[in-house]
């Protein structure tokens, strides 16, 4: 009986190493069939936990960095158009500065109101640009564009913000209101570049010399300063992302780091546990063919 009880013990054991052989050996395997070292939240479940964060922080890096590369293509097409605008603007007012003089005819005034209105028409064509679809300085209304072709000059976009979140609480305003700079022309007679633009041409045809050196000059610098402004202003924002795309790729990368040391296999140390564990259970398998075969054997003397 105590041969029986012992042989059995040894059966045990040695059935409980081949299936402890063969869970090892299966691990291995999987991990180099997937490269991950956790499969299951049972593998590692501190490290399953961190994974999760770790995905959910990437998540959110990679949600930023794409509204920051949005947010920068939209402030560098505005701050293309306001650089145009800005061009033309100084052209008039060096057409100002020439009609002051009253050194040219009346023709070269004409020619210069001409001049003039077709930079009106520019200005509006530069203040419709569009970024991937949308027209950039209408406000929220970004499917309307901000001024129409022709003689009228009313803004038909809003003042509402586009903003971007770029980081943790962190959002930036994108969008620049250019109906404070352009106005609504000289119907509304308030002060903005269009309305300053279409009294000049006015004054130009008309010859008025004293209003073109006095209050044109005077108004048309006035727009160029708010001009200044809001180039000042989309450069300072884009500096803004630039800084936070930084920070955003150093905590990607960060995170990824950390991502691939807590769930990635090392490849090399796998292959050689497999080839440790595979020997393993064939041996385990082995003994336990030669433990069955003894035990058979003394089976069939006990029976004789």
């Amino acid at each position: 009986m105590l041969d029986r009880i012992t042989e059995l013990m040894s059966s045990q054991s040695t059935l409980e190493g081949i299936q402890s052989d063969l869970g090892a050996l299966s691990t291995t395997e999987q991990e180099l069939s997937t490269g991950y070292k956790i499969n299951e939240p049972s593998d590692d479940p501190y490290g399953a936990s961190v994974v999760v964060d770790l995905n959910s922080q990437l998540s959110a890096l990679s949600s930023y960095a794409s509204n920051i590369s949005d947010g920068t293509a939209w402030l560098n097409t505005a701050g293309s158009a306001l650089s145009e605008i800005t061009n033309m603007a100084q052209t008039a007012q060096e057409l100002v500065v020439e009609g002051a003089n009253g050194t040219n005819s009346t023709t070269d005034d004409q020619s210069a109101a001409d001049e003039v209105n077709q930079l009106i028409a520019s200005i509006k064509q530069a203040a419709n640009t569009q970024y991937d679809g949308n027209y950039i300085f209408s406000g929220t209304a970004t499917s309307t564009a901000p001024y129409q072709a022709g003689s009228d000059d009313t803004y038909q976009g809003n003042d509402g913000s586009i903003t971007r979140t770029i980081g943790p609480g962190e959002t930036v305003q994108v969008n620049t209101n250019l109906s404070t700079l352009l106005g609504n022309g000289s119907a509304a007679g308030d002060g903005g570049l269009l309305d300053t633009l279409e009294t000049i041409s006015s004054d130009l045809s008309a010859g008025n010399v004293s209003a073109l050196g006095t209050t044109d000059l005077q108004n048309i610098q006035t727009n160029l300063n708010t001009l200044e402004g809001m180039q000042a202003n989309v450069g300072a924002t884009t500096n803004r992302l630039t800084d936070a795309s930084s920070a955003v790729t150093t905590m990607q990368s960060s995170d990824q780091t950390e991502l691939t040391s807590t769930e990635d296999v090392n490849m090399a140390q796998a292959a050689t546990s497999y080839t440790a564990d595979e020997a393993s259970y064939n041996a385990a398998l082995q003994a336990g063919a030669q433990i069955v075969q003894e035990s058979l054997l003394n089976f069939l003397s006990a029976g004789a």
